[in-house]
């Protein structure tokens, strides 16, 4: 014998006790996701940034792997083999003008790209994000003096900036690092400023105030939850920017001297024979416009996951 139920749909029946009735009619319809939780359903629900995500990782393991992945030695040069084209003996992408294998260059070149994209983006981020919050919550003096010590960077274009950086202490792979740094904190820092400014005034900073908790464990507490965010997205952008800006050292001689491979400075010494083997000397090009094009998007598609507004 089956017992009619009521329209809710949640199996109770229409001759049940009034109070489990009411009990069943204030559950809600649907669980409610917490912020995170909403911003992974909408990754995982965005092909676009989960294939580009995948190419990214595709990137990372070759470098991270490189001595098991390359399929010759890097370092290793040959006076007949220069130059030569797709394919030839195995070299699947050719050979430069000191008959390098292409493709071992490229793999390995992609561990001095990822490193000077991400390490300096981490540490701008980090110090940035520091100033910018302390400079946004305390206000006053604290604030000017941050914002326009950073405002004096930004008088120059970011280009011009690092090369100015990079030219003045000598190349190599730290002095860019430390360029590209100095570059991306002032950026980072006002992000993060402007997202503390508008937090530090709200009704639950007021209230954490009020019942005497310390400004160290409010912004730990209140404030950078609602910063991290932001500045994340902000700093993942930047991921990109940081590896054309390194190429650009090393294509200028600014960055990583040779021989260690490296895409900008492997542009650099490949322009010459743009002529003789187009194809061969515009791959390190590819690789550059390729990975800057899957961060790019990777970060287009963690914006708009995390925002809320969506």
């Amino acid at each position: 014998m089956s017992a009619a139920t009521d329209r809710t749909g949640l199996g109770i029946p229409t001759d049940a006790p009034d109070a489990l009735r009411l009990e069943a009619d204030a559950l809600p319809a649907t669980q409610v996701r917490s912020y995170w939780q909403s911003v992974f359903y909408r990754l995982r629900h965005d092909p676009v940034t989960l294939c580009f995500a995948a190419i990214v990782l595709l990137i990372v393991l070759a470098a991270v792997f490189a001595p098991e992945v390359a399929p010759f030695d890097p370092y290793k040069d040959s006076i007949i083999g220069r130059l030569k084209p797709f394919g030839w003996r195995d070299h699947l992408l050719g050979t430069d003008d000191l008959g390098r294998d292409m493709l071992s260059r490229l793999i390995f070149g992609g561990r001095i790209a990822l490193l000077m994209g991400i390490v300096p983006v981490v540490i701008a981020a980090s110090i940035g994000g520091t100033l910018g919050v302390v400079g946004g919550f305390a206000g006053g003096w604290v604030n000017t003096a941050i914002m326009r010590t950073m405002d004096v960077f930004y008088a120059f274009p970011s280009v011009l900036l690092a090369v100015a950086i990079a030219g003045a202490m000598g190349g190599g792979i730290v002095n860019g690092m430390l360029a590209l740094t100095l570059v991306f904190i002032p950026p980072i820092c006002r992000i993060a400023e402007t997202a503390t400014s508008q937090v530090r005034s709200l009704d639950f900073i007021e209230a954490a105030r009020a019942s005497g908790a310390r400004p160290l464990t409010i912004i730990r507490h209140h404030v950078l939850g609602n910063v991290l965010a932001p500045v994340f997205i902000y700093s993942s952008s930047l991921v990109s920017v940081s590896m054309l800006l390194a190429s650009g050292l090393s294509f200028l001689g600014l960055g990583v001297r040779p021989p260690t491979p490296d895409w900008g400075l492997m542009l650099s010494t490949l322009r010459q024979a743009i002529w003789v083997q187009p194809g061969v000397c515009a791959m390190p090009g590819v690789a550059i416009f390729i990975t800057s094009v899957c961060f790019n998007l990777v970060s287009d598609g963690l914006r708009a996951a995390m925002d809320v507004r969506l």
